[in-house]
Order: C-alpha cells, then structure tokens, then sequence
C-alpha cells in the first residue's frame, strides 16, 4: 500500500492538468483525496497493465470534476510532483498519456518539471 500511493501521485501529476479545466464541487480537495482518485492508475503508470483501467479513468474524470479553482489545481500539481518525486520505477510515458487515453483533455504538459505556480 505505501508503495501504490508514490504511484498515485505520478498518476495525479497527469489528472492535476486534467483538473485545470474541471467544474466545482461543494467538497475541498485535499493531496489524500487525489491520491485516492488516482490509486485505480497504479498498475497503468507501472507498466505492468497495458492500459489505464475503467476505475483508473473514473478516478481521473472524477478528479477532473472535484477541481473548483486555480488553488485546488495547483494543489493539485503540486500533491502529484512531491509525490511523484519520492517514487522509482514509473513511466512517465504511460502517466502522461493516461488523461488522453480517458478521454479529458490537459491544458498543460504533464511533467515533473511543470511549474505549479503557474498553472491557471
């Protein structure tokens, strides 16, 4: 389980820019309940599924939809990088395909190197 949420958070990095075009909700999002919507993508950003699972694209729709503001999107970005950061073994080429292969689009490119502050 501790190893699946590092996973996550690379999964999220893709679903915080998904998020940059999302609709609100009443809830606030914190960097658990991402990880939460993001755990189903685990075995996707591990390379060891061939593709991102109905649950794993659920979550990241869900996510998508739980984004209320640029704060929540940048907290967003910024959960997935710290995340992400703690992690080995990921490919990044799955994690950045996966909001595509769900079907939302990104506004932004989906990478470690992306600058949270910035994002709208």
């Amino acid at each position: 389980m501790a190893r699946s949420m590092p996973l996550v958070a690379a999964l999220l990095l893709v679903s915080a820019a998904v998020l940059a075009v999302a609709p609100r909700t009443a809830e606030a999002l914190a960097c658990g309940n991402v990880v939460a919507y993001l755990a189903p993508c685990i075995p996707y950003a591990r390379g060891v599924a061939k593709a991102p699972t109905m649950p794993c694209c659920n979550g990241v729709r869900n996510l998508n939809a739980a984004v209320k503001s640029k704060a929540d999107r940048q907290m967003v970005c910024t959960c997935l990088k710290s995340t992400v950061a703690s992690v080995s073994g990921i490919n990044f080429n799955n994690v950045s395909g996966i909001p595509g292969k769900c079907g939302v689009t990104v506004p932004y490119p989906i990478s470690t190197s992306v600058d949270c502050s910035k994002v709208e």
